[in-house]
């Protein structure tokens, strides 16, 4: 009997480490080669199944592999397209199975976040239901550390890193000219529902007084009157104000502060800017002059300065996902296990993705201070750990190196299908 193929996929907003994951799935599917055939990469994620787009992993060298451990972005492409429901819309799952069975795929590794895990699981359902052996194991991946069960999530220690770090280089800029120029700083970080990007900003203060003076969490509802007292407070204290404020940063009723009244391809509301809003709030209110500044997509792209700890955790899921495979495990995914120790440790384990899929993780209320606008002792226990360690990628003329991949693609056995 042939060797089964296995395909992998990349989807959502990518990470500075999610091609550590991709080469953890590569090199551990080489060393299992009596097991496991070719490894088939999804141009642009699940559409590059349903397109029948599948680069062919085989044809990158050891070295090229190997490079992705250090290159942020999706090194195959990813996407944000959400497999519609799947009795409606049956037709797009069956031709992921028609495909799988096209190329001889046994093996589905699909990286992502919440979506994506809820996509992992319904393929791996229908496949059983169409009588096709699939073993449909999810890779985690999000920068919003919102996934359950694991204790965190591969992608989110080093965006928590590169926003601990900014916050302080940013307050020591604003705290040297607050007696004439800025007083008040707005970082806007990621964080549609959950605030541990935004907690991470708390990283930076390492005694009483330092930056940031405040962090507004999604989990805390925003009232513009404490937190105008708070700003006003603090520039009266230490001449300068310095705030770290989720996108998702929300009213009592659930509004978001910055809803730009339209929603994204997976029908998630867009958000139009929290950081402008909060300092038109900070101009009328209290007349201060302010800057803001949005980190974007410069957080999660940031690799030369990733947590060593999270680029070895995005490699060993995507390891211990092939593992689980070759076990035969089906419909599960990796977890991050947190050992009680004096130091900090951690290792592999699972999750049945039927506790995972559609379900969000928030920061736990005693991560956060009493008064709601910063980190408590247990939260930065939980978050220090994570932005340990350098992991610092190869550098020619003064620039990072990185690696860029020719996507050879298999030929094509199936009709064309519309996405």
């Amino acid at each position: 009997m042939a060797k089964k193929n296995a395909f992998y996929a990349q989807s959502g907003g990518v990470t500075a480490v999610i091609n550590a994951s991709a080469c953890g799935v590569i090199e551990a599917a080489r060393r299992h080669s009596d097991q496991i055939g070719t490894v088939y990469a999804g141009r642009n994620g699940i559409i590059g199944a349903l397109t029948e787009a599948l680069i062919d992993t085989s044809t990158l060298s050891d070295e090229d592999v190997a490079a992705l451990r250090h290159t942020p972005g999706g090194a195959f492409g990813s996407c944000r397209y959400k497999l519609k429901d799947i009795d409606a819309h049956r037709a797009q799952y069956e031709r992921l199975i028609e495909v799988f069975k096209a190329h001889n795929i046994g093996y589905f590794f699909y990286n992502g976040g919440n979506d994506s895990a809820d996509t992992c699981l319904k393929v791996s359902k229908l496949a059983e239901t169409m009588g096709y052996p699939l073993q449909a194991i999810h890779v985690p991946k999000t920068v919003d550390n919102d996934l359950p069960v694991t204790d965190n999530c591969p992608g989110f220690g080093s965006v928590a890193k590169y926003i601990a770090i900014s916050t302080r280089e940013a307050a020591l800029d604003i705290a040297s000219m607050c007696a004439t120029s800025t007083k008040v700083f707005i970082l806007e970080v990621m964080g549609r529902h959950a605030g541990w990007i935004a907690g991470a900003g708390g990283l930076a203060a390492e005694k009483e007084g330092d930056a940031p003076h405040l962090i507004i969490f999604p989990e805390i509802a925003f009232d513009r009157q404490k937190v105008m007292a708070k700003i006003d407070q603090s520039v009266k204290d230490h001449g300068y104000c310095v705030i770290v404020v989720s996108e998702g940063a929300r009213y009592e009723e659930g509004t978001f502060l910055a809803d730009a009244g339209s929603v994204d391809a997976f029908g998630h509301k867009q958000l139009g800017g929290v950081a402008p809003t909060l300092a038109g709030m900070v101009r009328e209110d209290l007349g201060y002059k302010y800057h803001w500044a949005v980190a974007d997509y410069l957080q999660r792209a940031a690799r030369h300065i990733a947590s060593e700890t999270d680029v070895q955790q995005a490699y060993a899921v995507g390891q211990k996902a092939v593992e689980l495979a070759l076990a035969g495990r089906n419909s599960v995914m990796p977890t991050i296990v947190r050992e009680e120790s004096e130091t900090y440790q951690w290792h592999v384990g699972e999750v049945a993705l039927s506790d995972v899929a559609n379900v969000e993780k928030f920061m736990p209320r005693d991560y956060i201070t009493e008064d709601g606008f910063g980190i408590s002792d247990a939260g930065r226990a939980y978050l220090q750990p994570l932005i340990q360690g350098e992991c610092i990628p190869p550098f020619k003329n003064g620039m990072p190196v990185y690696v860029e991949l020719e996507h050879q693609l298999v030929e094509r056995k199936l009709p064309d299908f519309e996405v």
